[in-house]
Parts: structure tokens; C-alpha cells; sequence
């Protein structure tokens, strides 16, 4: 609304009375059962701000004006429409007049109602025109509740006139039914205010609740969630406040008490922590939209096969809700995927209809999903696919509080044109089952334990009495963490033959489609430097020179200057040798040189030696092919580069955009000079980087794979990163990875040269702005990410499912992925290293296995390797990992599916990886991936170990003991002199190794002369010290009897 007041969409209303008139003269489909109806009314009922409720004439009046006006009367026949009603109303309709004429062809009268009548007069001319419509006249209209005066005052007239009457509620829904590109968009961001406030608000909340042990009413978190979807902006939703409202009121229920209709409200009982169902439902623009979902606690096995049919039911009625599709088909084909599933036992629990269509009102009749409907799906229409069950019961007594539950699972549904898979409005708020089962309980608690016979357990503190035993073994933590390992292991176990399935299945797709080896570079053999002759230059020094602009040397051979392209030189160098200097010219040679695999018949050159006296013309040449070929070799490469480029769409700079000043990007445009900030704009279909010397970078949407946000934690930088999914160019260089951040504080700081104290107020006031600037800079690239997923992605984009992921620091390790230890985090998608170049962005999806190498615990390091489920990418290494990390590794990796192995060595994966390739089936027979395992080994070499301490038997005698310590240099001399002897026998390679060192005698010798310099130097170390002490005035006793104290 504006300052002058309310208006109607013009072109909306023409175009919407028309359709709604085309429909009614239809052939063979007009409105009622005998085709036969030749005027419709629709009677509007009182004004009640108050009240939520859904009438079909309140729908009608919203659809052709956008506004419902209460106490209003609408009469329409084939080729005229009368309003009733009264001041405003009349005026605002009144401005209509020539615009229905003109582009619906109806002519539109507005009967004004003074303040003080009460209609009757107004609608008698109605009935006259009523009564004139058709020989006989038959009226439809919509079955409605409607109170009010004017209401009232209709009733009587219809009655006294003896005009025949006809239901025709099922043809307004017909009309409705299939949404324009504006109602389309009102349904969207309905769909996702709901979801948003389902899955921001009400589910953290409902985590906390349970987290801290709060007892809460269903009714007090119903009433916060209402509260949230009346006000979008409590959770940053850029959706005006006065344009929306709740389709229902929230309903939550727990504790065993369902009912699966939105038209119960939330008790006042306290939210148990077993089955929590929540459904929420929101308008927009008086569209409605809902979502519903089942969270569940410490559920059984049973609870989870039945919620993965459920789900699997929906996702296979969303693959058969296509354009054409009969409403009764989708009720068949939930209720035969339930029986495919194994769960029979949930039919005679289902709801009566899985759904139904949607607009403005949230329950329209006649598109019931159920196995009786006769309708069909077609384009445009919106749904609520809802697929529920309750009255079922826990299997096991005892284990919860309450043993009835339900389930719930609704999603708003958009039907797309040509046949295309159905787009869910509401995909935003998850719904697998790791998203909505919370275990809080042991595996073995949950299952159940065997227990005595007698009901309790044994005393076993009596056994040891007097006795205090601190075993690990027996602290609770002990056992939560041994469950924990236990429960990995088998999880490892059952990842081993999803992982071969999927490498065959890998192996087998390369093979079918075939490598794809050709390459993008200019041929050699295609270059030409001179067409002619007379394309020569014409030289009269007999010398080498280079013609730039042919990318050409000219050596001298034979009398002839003979021309080579620069692509053909390999190297070039120069050397002086007195008044004379000698230039050596290499070419390009071998099995790599494309004109040699062309034809290996020719013969090449390669190599040209030249003496000259004139040293600078040798100087200038060699500069000036050095030059040449490093210039063309970049260009070349460059060439390579786009070549292999995949063209991008154009951005579309028109509308308003969103904006994040002041930021560098990396890798840089390059150029000469200190680098520049910088404007990250984000568009309607991309992002656009520009620098102030109109540098541009273009980043679009659907060529983002990966997009991540780190903010300033520790880290001298805030940054926004993007892994995309086809390189782009930046300064001439191919890149799949470009970042923009912003420095939280300068990276170079003076420091002062006498000590600064801790209290000092000059740097107290420092660190705080530096605290401030930081928190700045992280909320500024913060809410830029926020409106970037909220305004564009999520509403425009969302079949992409584009978010920005920040790194999970708690699970942050040291490794050396490159060159440099960094610091590496994992994310929801991927593992990262965001802060140090060359970037690590490494997608788990595409991550076969994991192995982690030189495991051993007297080690302080061991090494990562990530296999990928793509054999012909090489293998990545993340170097000295420390060993305190490897705890925190194996349990994220189990925790996100990914199977691993332990090696106490590292692997050589070139081979490993090629064999595989090139026998994918023997493999797979051989094991497939097990061959890693190497814990049949370890339990090996343990025995051996534990054979070896038994056969050690240290010697009991001291004495005998003491001397060997005395005569250490000896006895290691025998050791190693034995162990020379025994390796002798089953080992040839000892032999060769013995060969090349010292024999017995030698080392006897050497020894013998290492112990004479060192008596040596003891000697004159002592007559040093004696002359010392001479000078010194100590006298010749004192240096006698220190002598003999040294002896």
C-alpha cells in the first residue's frame, strides 16, 4: 500500500477475468454438472481480522482483485459482472470499468451501497440481471459459510426469487488451479518462510530443550514459532512483514498424543523426548505453503525401516507427480513402495489421502492424492504432499514412557511443465534420517542387555573387598568409548563392499565412455613460418638473427640461411672463449616431440654449434631467443589453457544487487604496481569481482561447486572461497579455485624496541580495536552470505543446493598437503585449506578411500592418502599429520562414511592403482580394497613378539653384569660382530654389505689408534694445565697430587 491508498492490478484482474470466462463457455466443460449454468454468484462475508479461515468467495476476490473485500456481492454472467458493495470499495472498483471492456470484453457494473441501506434495492437489479441470463436461468454457486448483512439480505432474495441453484465449488477450484508465474512466486517464498522457520528456529530449539532437560509446553514453543513466522525478520528473511501470516496455527505434538490434521492446535502438555512431530504452515501474499516433519529419540530399528518407507514412498511420489499424471496414480504408487519396503503393517495406519492441492486456500477441494480422485496433474499447480501414519505402537515394553507414535512427512510440491520431475518448495528443511533421529543412549542400552535371572547383578565389590581397583577397563568412560570403537569398527566393515561395488561400477563406466586423449595444443608439424620464398627476409650478414614477427630463427647451413620456428628449439646457450664466443643450439627431439610420432621415418636435428669473433651479436642472439620462446611458450600454454575452457554464461548486471567493498582476491590480476581492494558484487545469475582499473572477474552460480566462508579466527584474514566446478581464467592462468578476503589487521607491525608492558593503555586500546575490527569484518562478510543464500540461491537456485560451508575447527589437523604445514579442515562437503597457496579443497563425495600411512606409536607423524573413486587422478598426500590427530581422523571419517586403512609404511600408488585399472574384475575377486588391511598381520607379528620375550631370559649374576658395563666398547664389539655371523648364513645380501665395510682386524686396528690419540691428548692436556699452574704461583705439590687424584 502506498500513501494514496490501496490499487488493483489492472492487467491482472483482465487477464484473470478472462480466463475465469473462457473456462465457464468452454466447450463440453462449463460450470456444473449439466452444463447448463448461465449466471454465478458469489456472496462475501463480514469482515473478521480475527478470524483464519478460508472461504471460496474470499479466494475468488483475492485471485481477480488481490484484496478480499467483506460484505461484497459478485454476480457474473456470460457477458457482464455485477458488484455489490458499498464508499471504498465502489470507488476502488469503479476505476475497472473500461479496462474489463477493453481487454475482457465484460461489462462491468458497480452497484454502490450507501452506508445506511442494507442492499436490497442494489440487489434486486442483480436478480433482473440474473433472471435475463438464460431460458430458463440457472445460478452457480460456491458452497460457503457465509455470514454477514448483506449476505443475509442475498439469501432471502435468492429464495424469494425462485431462481434455480447449482454447486459449482468443484469448477472455482478447476479455475484456480493452476498458478501463474506471480502466484508461482508467492507460493515459493511462502514455502520458504516455512521451512526456514522449521528448520532456523524451531528444530535449534527444540535441541536445546532436550540438550538442557527443559520442560517446555507444545503451546508456549507453537507460540514462539508463530511469532517467527509473522515476523521474517527475527530470522534476517528479507520478506515484508505485512505481506505475510500463518496458514494454520503451528502444531506440535509428543509424548504419544498425535492427531495428523492441521486443524488441531498445539496442548499444553510438556514435550517428551521420544516422538516429536512439528508442522508448520505460512501465507504469502494470502498464499499458503506448509511443511511438516517427525524428529524422533533414541529410536528402535523398527522405527527406522518404517520412517526410511515413508520417506522412500515420498521421493517416489515426487518422480511420478508430473504434468499429465492422474491424482489416484500417486496414491498407488506411495502405497506399492511401501509394500516394496517391507511394510505392509504401516497401510491400514495411513492417512486417508497423501495430499492436496494448494493456493489460496490451503486445502483445495477436488485434488485430494487419494486412490479414488479422478483429476490429473498439469503445470503449474501447487500441492501439499503429505504421507502420514499413526496409531502405532514401540515393539519393546518398557523402553520409552509412551509406546504409541506417528509419523508425518509434508513438503509443498510444484508441478513443472513438459513432464519435468516435480520441484519441492520446501527442500531447504532436511528430512533423512540422519537428520531427524537423535540418539542419546548407548547401542547396548538401546537394544537391550541380557540381565540375571534373579534381576540384579552380582556384588562383585564383595569379591575384592578390602581391595580399591582403579582398572580403565572398568570406568564407565572406558566402556562408552570401547562401544564407540566397536561400533566404528563395524561400520568400517560395512563400508568395505559399498566401496569395491562402487569402484567396479567406476572402472566399468571409464572403460564403457573411453579416455579422452586429445589434446588442445597447436601442432608442430601444423606451424608454417614462411610460406614462400619470398616470404624470406632478405639479410646480407652470413649470421644467425630472429624475425620476431615470424616467431622465427634463421641459422646459417651451408651457404643458406635456414629458417626454424621457435617451438622447435629447446634451448640455446653461449660460451666465451677468448676473442671468440661458441653458440650451441639444442632442438626438440624424442618420443614427446609431436613431428617425431608423426613420422618416425624423418630425420631431425639436434643440435647446431657456431664460432663467431663478433661476441655481442653472439650475446644479442641468445638474448633474443630466449625471449622469443619464453614468450611464445606462454602464449602457447595460455592457448592450451582456454582451449579446455568451458564457456560461461553472460551475467546479467540488470536489477539490484547485493555488494562486499573492499576486498583482494586470490590469485591476483597480477601487473605492476601494490595490490588493489576491490568490489565482490553479487548479481541475479553470478558474482562480479572489479577492481578501480575496471579489472572484472566474472564467477557464475551454476559453475560453483563449492562455496566456503572462514571468518578471522586466529587467522589474519576473513575470507569467501569458491571451488568451482569448470576453471576459469585469472591473469592468464587456468584456475578452479578463487578467493576474496580482507585483512582483520595488518600483517606487518613495528615493533617497538623497548619492552612494552601488558598494561600498557596505548596497547590495551590496540588490541581492543583490533577485537572490534575483527568482529566487524566477520558479521560484514557474514551477512553478505546470509543475503547471498536467502535472497538469491535459495529462491532462484535451489536445485543447486549452494550454501556457503565454514571448516569445523574442532576437527582441524596439521598436515602438509604441499609444500608448507598448514593447518587442515574439514567441512560438510569437503576438506580444506583455505589460508595458504596453493588452496586444498578436496570433495568428499568424490573421496573413494583413506590411508593412513606410518602409523606406529613410537612415531610423531604419519602420512594421509586419499584415494579417489576416479583411479586416474593421482593419489593426494597430506604429509606429517601429527599422531595426536589420528584419533580425531578416524572418527570424522567413520562419522561421514568413508572407509579407511592402517599401514605401517608408506605405499608406492602409481602401480597399485594401474593394476587395478587395467583388471578391475580380478580385483574385486582378489578382495578388492581388504588387501589393505593389514590387522591379520599385526596379530602375527604380537605372537612373534610375545615368543621373543619368553625366550629372553636376562642373566641373574650381578657381578657378571657389572663387568660387561665395565667393558661396554668390547662386548658391543662381539655383539656386532655376531650379528655379522648369523646374517651371514640365510642372507647373500649381508655378504655384499660385509664386503664393502671393515673386517675384525681393521676395526681392531682403527681402534687401537683412537685410543692412542686420545692418551695423547691427554698427556698434553695435562702438561698444559701443569705450565698453568707454575705461571700461577701454585706450586709443584699441587700439581703432583692433582695428577695422581686424576690416576
Amino acid at each position: 500500500m502506498g500513501d494514496k491508498g490501496p490499487t488493483i492490478d489492472e492487467a491482472v484482474f483482465c487477464r484473470r477475468l478472462k480466463v475465469f470466462q473462457e473456462r465457464w463457455k468452454e466447450d463440453g466443460k462449463g460450470f456444473g454438472k449439466a452444463d447448463g449454468v448461465t449466471a454465478v454468484v458469489v456472496s462475501g462475508a463480514a469482515s473478521d481480522e480475527n478470524a483464519l479461515r478460508y472461504l471460496k468467495s474470499g479466494a475468488l476476490q483475492l485471485w481477480l482483485f488481490g484484496y478480499e473485500l467483506p460484505d461484497t456481492l459478485l454476480a457474473f454472467t456470460k457477458e457482464a459482472m455485477h458488484v455489490v458493495t458499498s464508499g471504498k470499495k465502489a470507488s476502488l472498483l469503479q476505476v475497472l470499468v473500461d479496462a474489463a471492456r477493453e481487454n475482457a470484453q465484460v461489462q462491468l457494473h458497480v452497484h454502490k451501497k450507501e452506508k445506511a441501506e442494507d442492499g436490497s434495492s442494489q440487489i434486486a437489479e442483480v436478480i433482473k440481471a440474473l433472471e435475463a441470463s438464460g431460458d430458463p436461468p440457472l445460478v452457480g454457486y460456491p458452497k460457503d459459510r457465509v455470514e454477514g448483512k448483506l449476505a443475509t439480505v442475498w439469501a432471502t432474495a435468492l429464495k424469494d426469487s425462485n431462481l434455480a441453484t447449482a454447486d459449482i465449488t468443484s469448477d472455482f477450484v478447476e479455475v484456480m488451479a493452476v498458478k501463474d508465474q506471480g502466484e508461482i512466486t508467492n507460493a515459493k517464498r511462502a514455502a520458504f518462510l516455512a521451512a526456514r522457520v522449521l528448520k532456523d528456529f524451531v528444530v535449534p530449539t527444540i535441541e536445546g530443550i532436550i540438550d538442557e532437560e527443559k520442560k517446555t509446553k507444545h503451546s508456549d514453543l507453537a507460540r514462539d514459532a508463530e511469532t517467527h513466522l509473522m515476523d521474517p525478520t527475527k530470522l534476517e528473511i528479507k520478506l515484508r512483514k505485512e505481506n505475510v501470516d500463518v496458514a494454520f496455527y503451528p502444531l506440535i505434538q509428543s509424548g504419544g498424543k498425535f492427531d495428523l490434521k492441521v486443524t488441531q492446535t498445539s496442548d499444553n502438555s510438556t514435550l517428551a523426548y521420544d516422538v516429536i512431530m512439528v508442522a508448520l504452515g505460512a501465507r504469502y501474499n494470502m498464499y499458503c505453503a506448509n511443511v511438516a516433519r517427525t524428529y524422533l529419540v533414541d529410536p528402535s530399528k523398527k522405527q527406522e525401516a518404517e520412517y526410511g518407507a515413508l520417506l522412500a514412498a515420498q521421493q517416489a511420489a515426487l518422480s511420478a507427480m508430473v504434468e499429465g499424471a492422474k491424482l489416484s496414480s500417486i496414491a498407488e504408487v506411495i502405497l506399492q513402495t511401501i509394500k516394496d519396503k517391507g511394510q505392509e503393517h504401516l497401510i491400514p495406519n495411513l492417512t486417508k489421502s497423501f495430499g492436496h492441492g494448494m493456493g489460496l486456500e490451503l486445502r483445495d477441494s477436488g485434488t485430494s492424492l487419494a486412490t479414488k480422485s479422478a483429476g490429473t496433474l498439469r503445470a503449474g499447480m501447487v500441492f501439499n504432499l503429505a504421507i502420514g501414519a499413526s496409531g502405532l505402537q514401540r515393539e519393546a515394553e518398557g523402553k520409552t514412557k509412551f509406546k504409541d507414535y506417528a509419523f508425518w512427512i509434508a513438503d509443498t510440491v510444484l508441478i513443472k511443465p513438459d513432464r519435468a520431475a516435480a520441484e519441492v518448495l520446501t527442500q531447504i528443511c532436511p528430512k533423512v534420517w540422519s537428520d531427524v533421529a537423535y540418539y542419546f543412549k548407548d547401542e547396548a542400552q538401546d537394544e537391550g542387555q541380557d540381565e540375571p535371572a534373579n534381576g540384579h547383578a552380582p556384588d562383585l565389590d564383595g569379591m575384592y573387598e578390602g581391595k580399591k581397583t582403579n582398572l580403565r577397563s572398568e570406568g564407565a568412560n572406558f566402556q562408552a568409548q570401547e562401544a564407540d570403537r566397536q561400533r566404528a569398527r563395524n561400520v568400517q566393515d560395512a563400508l568395505l563392499k559399498k566401496v569395491n561395488e562402487e569402484t567396479l561400477r567406476s572402472l566399468n563406466r571409464a572403460r564403457e565412455n573411453g579416455d579422452d586423449t586429445s589434446g588442445a595444443t597447436r601442432k608442430v608439424s601444423d606451424v608454417v613460418t614462411y610460406r614462400s620464398m619470398a616470404d624470406l627476409p632478405q639479410l646480407r650478414d652470413f649470421q644467425i638473427h630472429v624475425d620476431t614477427a615470424r616467431e622465427a630463427v634463421l641459422v646459417p647451413l651451408y651457404g643458406h640461411l635456414v629458417p626454424f620456428h621457435i617451438l622447435c628449439v629447446r634451448n640455446i646457450s653461449s660460451n666465451q672463449d677468448g676473442d671468440h664466443a661458441y653458440i650451441r643450439l639444442n632442438f626438440n627431439f624424442g618420443p614427446s616431440f609431436e613431428p617425431c610420432t608423426k613420422d618416425p621415418q624423418a630425420m631431425l636435428l639436434k643440435e647446431l654449434s657456431f664460432r663467431t669473433s663478433d661476441l655481442r651479436h653472439a650475446s644479442k642472439a641468445v638474448q633474443e631467443i630466449k625471449g622469443l620462446r619464453s614468450q611464445v611458450n606462454a602464449r602457447e600454454k595460455e592457448r592450451a589453457e582456454r582451449a579446455t575452457l568451458v564457456q560461461q554464461e553472460a551475467l546479467n548486471t540488470r536489477g539490484r544487487f547485493l555488494t562486499l567493498p573492499d576486498v583482494w582476491i586470490r590469485p591476483n590480476f597480477g601487473g605492476k604496481g601494490r595490490k588493489m581492494t576491490g568490489q565482490l558484487s553479487a548479481h541475479q545469475n553470478g558474482f562480479r569481482y572489479t577492481t578501480p582499473k575496471q579489472e572484472r572477474l566474472d564467477i557464475m552460480y551454476r559453475n560453483i561447486k563449492h562455496a566456503f566462508f572462514q571468518p578471522a579466527k586466529g587467522e589474519m584474514i576473513t575470507l569467501l572461497h569458491f571451488h568451482l566446478r569448470n576453471p576459469i581464467m585469472v591473469a592468464k592462468k587456468k584456475t578452479a579455485d578463487v578467493q576474496f578476503y580482507t585483512e582483520v589487521m595488518d600483517v606487518e607491525q613495528t615493533l617497538d624496541v623497548g619492552r612494552r608492558s601488558m598494561y600498557d593503555p596505548d596497547e590495551v586500546e590496540e588490541e581492543q580495536r583490533e577485537r572490534e575490527q575483527r568482529q566487524r569484518i566477520n558479521k560484514q562478510f557474514l551477512n553478505f552470505t546470509k543475503k547471498v543464500e536467502q535472497d538469491i540461491w535459495q529462491r532462484e537456485f535451489g536445485d543447486l543446493d549452494l550454501e556457503f560451508e565454514v571448516p569445523f575447527r574442532e576437527l582441524m589437523f596439521d598436515g602438509v598437503p604441499h609444500k608448507s604445514a598448514v593447518k587442515l579442515m574439514p567441512t560438510v562437503n569437503c576438506l580444506v585449506e583455505l589460508t595458504e597457496q596453493p588452496f586444498t579443497c578436496i570433495t568428499l563425495a568424490e573421496v573413494n578411500i583413506v590411508s593412513l600411512e606410518r602409523v606406529g606409536f613410537s612415531l610423531k607423524h604419519f602420512d594421509l592418502a586419499i584415494v579417489f573413486k576416479d583411479l586416474t587422478r593421482d593419489v593426494f598426500k597430506v604429509d606429517a599429520v601429527p599422531s595426536s590427530s589420528l584419533d580425531v581422523i578416524r572418527d570424522w571419517l567413520t562419522g561421514i562414511n568413508i572407509k579407511w586403512y592402517e599401514s605401517k609404511i608408506n605405499l608406492n600408488w602409481k602401480p597399485i592403482l594401474k593394476n587395478i585399472v587395467e583388471d578391475p574384475e580380478g580385483f574385486i575377486e582378489s578382495g578388492g580394497w581388504d588387501f589393505l588391511n593389514q590387522e591379520g598381520d599385526s596379530g602375527d607379528e604380537e605372537d612373534e613378539d610375545e615368543e621373543g620375550d619368553v625366550e629372553f631370559q636376562p642373566d641373574s649374576d650381578s657381578d657378571a653384569a657389572a663387568e660387561s658395563s665395565e667393558d661396554g666398547d668390547s662386548s658391543e664389539d662381539e655383539s656386532l660382530a655376531s650379528e655379522g655371523s648369523d646374517d651371514e648364513a640365510p642372507d647373500s645380501d649381508a655378504d655384499s654389505e660385509e664386503e664393502e665395510g671393515m673386517d675384525w682386524d681393521e676395526l681392531e686396528e682403527e681402534a687401537m689408534r683412537e685410543d692412542r690419540a686420545r692418551d695423547r691428548s691427554d698427556a698434553d692436556s695435562d702438561e698444559e694445565a701443569n705450565k698453568r699452574k707454575r705461571k700461577g704461583g701454585g706450586g709443584g705439590g699441587s700439581g703432583r697430587s692433582s695428577k695422581q687424584r686424576r690416576r
